[in-house]
């Protein structure tokens, strides 16, 4: 083993090697001679799912509010960052200290009252548009001379929290209900056309409908300052409660959910339900 390889992996074996220590286990996963056939074979695409995994896996840490289940969570997030930036030095477009660099420089750019002269004496709304200021003349120096409203909103967000931040957007300038009742008129237009579309129209058209209505149904979460994504997740957890409740009680009768009837396991839908009520 030559003098590097003795270092490398010393660090990679060294418990207070620190972030050093990650990024040197990457880079040893990546060698092409002596690393992992899988992790070779990756690509920026490949990884994607794994991120997009790993994001959501730390929000559903946070929401169960377990710390310990957290700290592993934000590791393998971690893990994500340091992946991409491994692939980014070995093709030459950036390194995880460029990277580091960019992002530290954008915060002191973008919180002038934080890191410069401007006051703090403003409210969060108007940090908000102060935020949206900076940002547009980053885009103009950028070569973006017809910036637009929608500008950076990331296409592959999950639809509800793409759909509230393009409407967040369109409200700064405007383009808004300023009543919840319009939006729930408009719930119901957009119900009414679903139904009509399901009765009289082609598939295509119906999922344009739908589509329709989920977009509206995620304005009024915004009116009512309602996360969609975080209300629905909700939802699929009561949903997964429920649900288990009524194959243990089917359980107890010997009895699966395929070997029982609708009617049986709405009624312990009902008793699931009163359950979860009579709780503290």
């Amino acid at each position: 083993m030559s003098k590097d390889q003795t270092a490398s992996q010393s660090l990679c074996l060294d418990p207070n090697g620190g972030l050093p220590r990650l990024l040197e286990i990457m880079a040893r996963l990546r060698d092409p001679e002596t690393g992992c056939p899988w992790d070779i074979e990756q690509n920026y695409t490949t990884i994607v799912p794994y991120t997009i995994e790993e994001a959501y896996e730390v929000a559903d840490a946070i929401e169960q509010g377990d710390m310990a289940e957290l700290e592993g969570e934000l590791g393998d997030l971690l893990l994500q960052v340091v992946y991409y930036t491994q692939m980014g030095g070995e093709d030459g477009h950036f390194t995880f200290e460029t990277v580091t660099k960019a992002i530290a420089d954008k915060m002191i750019h973008r919180h002038p009252h934080v890191f410069g002269a401007e006051s703090r004496d403003k409210s969060a709304q108007q940090q908000t548009a102060d935020w949206e200021k900076i940002k547009a003349a980053e885009r103009a120096a950028k070569g973006q001379t017809k910036p637009r409203t929608l500008d950076g909103v990331a296409r592959n967000l999950p639809a509800l929290t793409r759909a509230v931040k393009l409407q967040k957007r369109a409200a700064r300038v405007g383009f808004d209900w300023p009543e919840t009742t319009q939006v729930l008129d408009k719930i119901k237009e957009e119900s009414a056309e679903l139904i009509e579309a399901a009765d009289t129209l082609p598939h295509d058209k119906q999922v344009e409908e739908f589509g329709d209505l989920m977009f509206v149904m995620a304005n009024l979460g915004r009116h009512l300052n309602i996360d969609p994504e975080e209300a629905l997740r909700a939802a699929n957890r009561k949903f997964t409660r429920r649900f288990e409740y009524i194959e243990d009680a089917l359980e107890k009768r010997g009895k699966t959910p395929a070997q029982s009837n609708l009617t049986e396991m709405d009624g312990l839908w009902d008793q699931a339900k009163l359950a979860e009520k009579s709780k503290p």
